[in-house]
């Protein structure tokens, strides 16, 4: 107990939800101090990092070839070990600052359909980034316990977390997933869905990033009050020129479609196979949405619609998770028994 509280005076400990699309870091006694996109620019030749983060992302589709843009997360799990390590090592620095005498404790979120291969990868990076102690939450723990859901108690509580690369779905009862469901579908695929479409629809070729200004500006999944559009710039696909055109909510909600339709059809099955009486809880509590994706526009009512169950999107659904672990990292005591204790070598 002793070397615990001296660790904590000489260290601060760490709390990261490792996303696809952004990295959040909550430090002990401070809060959520880190909000990147988990993004990274590598010289080719040094095979140094460039910048990280938001400054990184700027160069998505911009870069000489002396430069490398890397997103090294993906569908929610570790596609880059040796740029996450970096990524990381570079982000509890940052955290540390001067107290570097003894190396922090970290607890990071990972998806709920997670392989032990992929736990030891996410271990082992945080781990050569500088941690002395790593340990793994399911994401929908955290989004629940970020929520202020009562998951000590047995009652059921529905979560979806809606990440860049993943959808967490999961039932929640006495501190344990009850049953979960992980579809490979997120902000991510919803980017590419409005990429295809205009290409397909308008002959307009775009990037990514301005697909995810088009989703954040104007998409929907439910028909909105009033209708919207935006000019989009981007190249016509037959002559090769620059060009302009104006692209309405409605488009692009036809373009979000069938992603929707994939995300409800995942609750639909998972709630089919929801014992009877957490069933009745979640009726009458309703399912609660996290996660960037949680933010678009008419999500929270398209799906009300389909399932016919209350639905709610937390107040701040992108900081969601990590105030959860974060929680979870200023009481480890209390919570002890969400973490995913167990990883084979």
């Amino acid at each position: 107990m002793i070397f615990h509280k001296l660790f904590g005076v000489l260290s601060s400990d760490v709390a990261i939800d490792l996303g696809t699309a952004n990295t959040l870091v909550f430090k002990h006694g401070s809060g959520i101090i880190i909000n990147e996109p988990s993004v990274v620019a590598l010289s080719t030749n040094a095979k140094k990092i460039i910048s990280i983060g938001k400054a990184a992302k700027e160069m998505i589709g911009k870069s000489p070839d002396e430069v490398r843009v890397v997103k090294p997360m993906k569908d929610g799990v570790i596609a880059d070990f040796h740029v996450t390590e970096l990524m990381l090592r570079d982000l509890i620095l940052r955290t540390q600052r001067k107290k570097w005498l003894v190396k922090p404790r970290v607890i990071v979120c990972v998806p709920s359909g997670i392989t032990e291969v992929e736990k030891r990868a996410v271990r082992d990076s945080v781990l050569h980034a500088g941690a002395r102690e790593v340990h793994l939450v399911s994401e929908p723990i955290a989004a629940a316990v970020g929520a202020d859901l009562p998951i000590h108690k047995p009652f059921g509580n529905m979560v979806m977390d809606i990440g860049g690369g993943t959808s967490e779905i999961a039932v929640i009862s006495l501190s344990h997933i009850v049953i979960h469901n992980s579809i490979r579908i997120g902000g991510d695929k919803m980017d590419s869905d409005i990429v295809n479409y205009l290409r397909k629809k308008n002959g307009l070729s775009i990037g990514i990033q301005t697909a995810e200004k088009i989703k954040k500006s104007i998409g929907s999944a439910f028909t909105l009050k009033e209708e919207l559009e935006m000019d989009v710039r981007g190249r016509d696909v037959v002559n090769g020129f620059p060009v302009t055109i104006k692209v309405t909510s409605n488009e692009i909600r036809e373009a979000l479609s069938e992603t929707i339709t994939d995300m409800i059809d995942a609750i639909k099955r998972l709630f089919e196979k929801t014992p009877p009486e957490l069933a009745a809880d979640i009726a009458e509590r309703g399912i609660i949405l996290t996660g960037g994706g949680a933010q678009l526009k008419g999500l929270d009512e398209r799906i009300r619609e389909t399932v016919d169950l209350p639905v709610h999107v937390v107040p701040e659904p992108l900081t969601c998770v990590v105030k959860g672990v974060g929680k979870i990292l200023e009481d480890i005591d209390q919570y002890r028994d969400v973490l995913i204790n167990k990883i084979a070598d």
